[in-house]
């Protein structure tokens, strides 16, 4: 397999692509922190949620579910079952980037979707690691300034509503969600959980609707593994792939 020629860190383009996402993502920030002092969590709250759990749809989710009036196990176990994915991510980015000693602990940390996204789209180790650590890095410091400037600007505002601000958090999903549904079934698992959300809401606590939407999800990914597994062990298969 060939790889692209690694370039000056100046005009690499991982780091390019990197800085994009860390602006890109971090301007998402102004909105978590409005509203994440309108949901009741004080200022310096909100500002630990950045810099500790750093991961937007899983604060994002906790958020929603307290404002809602749900119990902080429920907004926990939503901001959790989003968070699972960095764990998966982690597995991959591990060896692909290779930190040592303590850089172990920071790499886990920055360890989310741009940071993955970042360090996959290239091809030579090099800027595979710039990307991973530029957007990383970048979108934690980003995050977490926007955050605190958001969080101000909450105090001063009052109701997010009078300024449209409670819409951001499902803009905000959207906007994580939309670069995945680039083919027919993940679009067809969002609108079956969207629908599962819809009717969940009316009857279930706040909190617990997402978190059924997130079984199902779960749900349907394993029959679909099972079918192409199921597939794939079938005699005819087996013969044309061997």
């Amino acid at each position: 397999m060939s790889h692209a020629v690694p370039v000056d860190w100046r005009s690499s383009p991982a780091v390019r692509i990197g800085l994009s996402l860390s602006v890109a993502t971090g301007l998402y920030g102004i909105s978590f922190g409005a509203l994440s002092v309108a949901a009741g969590l004080s200022f310096w709250q909100t500002v630990a949620l950045s810099a500790l759990m750093f991961t937007g749809g899983s604060q994002f989710a906790f958020i929603g579910v307290v404002a809602g009036g749900g119990a902080g196990a429920s907004a926990l176990g939503a901001a959790t079952l989003l968070g699972v994915r960095n764990a998966v991510y982690g597995m991959s980015m591990n060896a692909l980037v290779r930190p040592r000693g303590g850089l172990r602990l920071l790499a886990a940390h920055v360890t989310i979707d741009e940071s993955n996204a970042a360090a996959s789209s290239q091809t030579h180790p090099l800027e595979e690691r710039r990307g991973f650590w530029t957007a990383g890095v970048g979108v934690w410091l980003l995050w977490n300034l926007f955050t605190v400037v958001g969080a101000l600007l909450g105090n001063a505002l009052g109701d997010p509503a009078r300024w449209g601000l409670d819409g951001a958090a499902v803009a905000a999903f959207l906007g994580l969600l939309w670069p995945r549904l680039s083919a027919r079934e993940p679009v067809a698992v969002a609108v079956v959980c969207a629908l599962v959300t819809a009717l969940t809401i009316p009857v279930l606590p706040p909190g617990l609707p997402i978190l059924v939407a997130a079984v199902v999800a779960a749900l349907l990914g394993r029959s679909r593994r099972r079918g192409a597994d199921a597939a794939g062990a079938a005699p005819g298969r087996t013969e044309a792939g061997a």
